[in-house]
């Protein structure tokens, strides 16, 4: 398999893991210049004084003006949104989670607000439609622009999931066109049950994302569920090592 994986937590260099709330990011490198990218870009500006992961901060859900300015305005590196096509005209990509069907503030506005910043992006796709047109605003609004830039949505059923996935051919093929640094973060939808013995990732699940990811020139994060982490392990530790390093 041509990925690399890399662990950028605690200064090392072989993969990363991001750890919040519900979910750990696991990152594979394509290449080697790429391998900690996102902690370069910050640590060359003398945003975080230490090649590690834990430095890095997040502002999660920032689907609207206010979220906007205080994220811009605070501490954190890495902003994060999601994205779906508005449910009224104009029809066009707004920044919203489901079920909320509109927003105060459009895609292309948050970019224009984002780009007089160094922070970085990880934008959240809900729905399939609303892909391609963002695509183009990212590559119109951030031309020229070496910005940490990530690109989420769930593209295959996982445990207990009940939401649908985006198809990940119609998904892949819309994002081919972003540059090379952009990482794709590409998950599964899952679900979880307080006070339940909830069901992990199965070797089913991990052979058809590794299948996915094969031939992919992108660097490829897979956003995993915490909680379903021990009960995963063999098959998540399998995944990784599909990697040529």
């Amino acid at each position: 398999m041509s990925l690399k994986r890399i662990i950028l937590f605690n200064c090392r260099s072989t993969a990363l893991i991001l750890i919040g709330c519900f979910t750990v990011f696991v990152i594979w490198k394509l290449k080697e210049r790429m391998s900690d990218q996102t902690l370069e870009y910050f640590l060359n500006r003398g945003r975080i004084k230490k090649r590690d992961a834990a430095e890095v901060r997040w502002s999660h859900a920032v689907n609207s003006r206010s979220r906007l300015t205080e994220a811009l305005t605070g501490p954190s590196h890495m902003i994060e949104a999601d994205v779906i096509i508005r449910g009224r005209d104009p029809k066009e990509p707004i920044m919203a989670h489901p079920p909320d069907t509109d927003s105060d503030i459009t895609l292309k506005e948050w970019l224009q607000g984002v780009k007089d910043y160094d922070k970085g992006i990880k934008l959240d796709f809900k729905s399939l439609e609303a892909v391609s047109p963002s695509v183009i605003l990212l590559e119109e609004v951030l031309a020229q622009q070496h910005r940490p830039v990530w690109i989420n949505a769930d593209i295959l059923a996982g445990p207990e999931g009940q939401a649908n996935p985006l198809d990940p051919q119609a998904f892949l093929s819309s994002v081919k066109t972003l540059p090379a640094y952009t990482v794709l973060s590409l998950g599964w939808t899952t679900g979880w049950t307080a006070g339940t013995d909830n069901a992990g990732y199965t070797w089913d699940m991990v052979c058809v994302m590794e299948e996915i990811c094969r031939a992919l020139n992108h660097p490829v994060t897979f956003p995993v569920r915490a909680v379903l982490l021990a009960q995963s392990f063999s098959q998540l530790s399998w995944l990784l090592q599909q990697s040529d390093r």
